[in-house]
């Protein structure tokens, strides 16, 4: 079933996972396939090649692997800590996207044990979402006499 944002300018999926496969995780060559072909999986337009590099901070064991791609209708990013087998992975599009299957997708390509979801509705004052807003609550209006 495809969840809904309602009244917003888009979804913002954040979707963190853990347990995963310390090989995906820092697996640069998939990350970028994945940022490079994923948009189109779920209707999106790249206007970027993806962006991966790998980093290492200042805890030895919190290295990893990020990447971004900007698409059209706004971006996808993916940051791993393969040591803590963690994922933390970005949707944010200003167009309805099935964000169940991005959540199934991502889960099982970096083969997490567990994930959590936050999905949030963004732009509730864009003026095209304040406008749509309106029209539908003017629909819904009941007049009795």
């Amino acid at each position: 079933m495809k969840e809904k944002v309602m009244y917003g300018f888009g979804p913002h999926l954040m979707l963190d996972c853990y347990g995963c496969s310390k090989e995906k995780l820092s697996d640069m060559d998939m990350i970028f396939d994945t940022l490079d072909k994923f948009p189109a999986k779920i209707g999106m337009h790249k206007i970027m090649p993806p962006y991966v590099f790998k980093y290492h901070g200042v805890v030895p064991d919190e290295w990893g692997v990020s990447g971004v791609v900007l698409i059209a209708e706004s971006h996808l990013t993916i940051h791993t800590f393969p040591d803590k087998e963690h994922a933390f992975i970005d949707i944010f599009s200003c167009k309805d996207f099935d964000t169940n299957y991005a959540i199934n997708y991502m889960t099982n390509l970096f083969e997490a044990r567990e994930h959590e979801i936050q999905l949030s509705s963004r732009g509730s004052e864009f003026p095209r979402v304040k406008e749509e807003r309106k029209n539908l609550f003017k629909e819904q209006r009941v007049y009795t006499h």
